[in-house]
């Protein structure tokens, strides 16, 4: 690609995104100099100028496998070759599949899937069949949560800056503090269910206390509230656990899911949910909830061949591993630059470096993109620099990345001092 075809692609996108997409963001992301990307393979990304970096940011957990994994390319396109799409009136052969390879994975006695298109999606239908399911209305969520930005999923999220502009959202919802079971009895009085983050992935990379998540399936058995465990981010070997909830030897009963379903090839969410809790809800109306798209053909053989690399390829493991020396890596980094770096977290491959000052990450992010390595805030906290790589990443990517972060945040230093 010459440089002058590269400037045209760059200004015909800018211009694409200012008068069709967003036109404020088109400018942010232009000042932050952010490139077009133009194709990606592995843990690579390539920009419009022929520029590869390095992808940190993973799709915000999306990219499990990376980039193109060539085997869940092949069953895509071998289904695409039989059938894409769902007539709706006959079997599917690939969800029958698809939803019994998932109960296989899944913690305990979990059952029944209802696939969908994304984690808001599944959240959404979480929430009704826990409503259904106990004929009760009200549902408890967390503070800092992020479950999503459709209604219901707004509602339960827990930070008012996305929630204020659509406010009246649900009625009977309640937030409590994370990571804590300080109130939680009392808010679960005559609720239909508590939803929860195993790790608050957008709410800063929060870790609860070990045992959490036990005292809450506690709780939530002697109210008759019912457990959804929301690892649209944190499942499928992302925390280097097959699921987050697997670190407290926890079953929920209700579990949403997407992001890495389909290992970065097509849009997947679902729910699964404990046979007499579905039962409960849609025994005598089993169309009660529906989706056109959800559990598609093309979508169902992506998850299983996703599905089948996760554990075929010890990437829960890799996750596990890499995770340590990220997480060690980042913490060596805040214990030369205290000033600019407050805390380390995270479990696996989701780390969270949190900044003194939200300052400096105006300046370390666009860093770490000129060295070739990409990094992201998390929604709710934007002084928190997401690390989220692939769970296929390598210890010298790993290395790769903590010494553009190193750069980064030195340079952050050397230009704004201490915040």
């Amino acid at each position: 690609m010459t440089l002058a075809s590269a400037k045209e692609i760059y200004e015909e996108v800018y211009e694409n995104y200012k008068e069709y997409v967003n036109p404020p963001l088109a400018r942010v992301m232009k000042v932050s100099g952010s490139p077009v990307e133009v194709c990606a393979r592995g843990c690579t990304i390539v920009d419009h100028a022929g520029k590869e970096y390095l992808d940190f940011a993973g799709g915000y957990g999306v990219f499990t496998l990376g980039h193109s994994h060539p085997k869940v390319i092949a069953a895509v396109q071998d289904q695409m070759e039989r059938m894409s799409l769902s007539g709706k009136t006959m079997f599917n052969i690939m969800l029958g599949r698809a939803s019994k390879r998932l109960a296989e994975l899944a913690p305990g006695d979990l059952q029944i899937s209802f696939f969908c298109n994304s984690g808001a999606e599944a959240v959404e239908g979480a929430i009704k069949l826990a409503k259904a399911a106990t004929n009760r209305h009200k549902i408890v969520a967390t503070h800092n949560a992020f479950h999503g930005k459709t209604l219901g999923a707004l509602t339960v999220s827990g930070r008012e800056y996305f929630r204020r502009e659509y406010e009246p959202l649900l009625p009977n919802v309640e937030h409590v503090p994370y990571g804590t079971t300080d109130g939680l009895a009392g808010a679960l009085t005559d609720a239909a269910a508590f939803i929860v983050e195993p790790v608050q992935g957008e709410g800063g990379v929060i870790v609860p206390p070990a045992g959490y998540l036990r005292a809450v399936r506690e709780i939530c058995d002697a109210s008759g509230a019912l457990l959804i465990a929301d690892e649209v981010q944190t499942g499928l070997g992302r925390c280097g656990l097959l699921f987050g909830c697997n670190r407290d030897g926890v079953v929920p009963d209700i579990m949403a899911l997407a992001k890495g379903l389909s290992g970065g090839i097509v849009p997947v969410g679902a729910y699964i949910a404990r046979l007499p809790v579905w039962n409960a809800a849609y025994a005598k109306a089993p169309l009660m909830h529906t989706s056109t798209f959800g559990g598609n053909e093309v979508a169902c053989a992506a998850a299983l061949a996703a599905i089948d690399v996760l554990t075929e390829d010890g990437l829960v493991e890799n996750a596990r591993e890499r995770g340590k020396e990220l997480l060690g890596g980042a913490r060596a980094i805040a214990h030369s630059y205290p000033q600019v770096i407050s805390e380390v977290r995270g479990l696996g491959l989701l780390v969270g470096v949190e900044l003194t000052s939200e300052g400096y990450g105006g300046t370390i992010i666009p860093e770490m993109l000129k060295m070739g390595v990409t990094a992201a805030w998390t929604l709710n906290m934007q002084r928190v620099i997401r690390l989220e790589p692939p769970l296929i990443v390598t210890a010298q990517e790993v290395e790769r990345a903590l010494n553009a972060l190193r750069v980064g945040v030195a340079t952050a230093y050397e230009k704004l001092g201490q915040l």
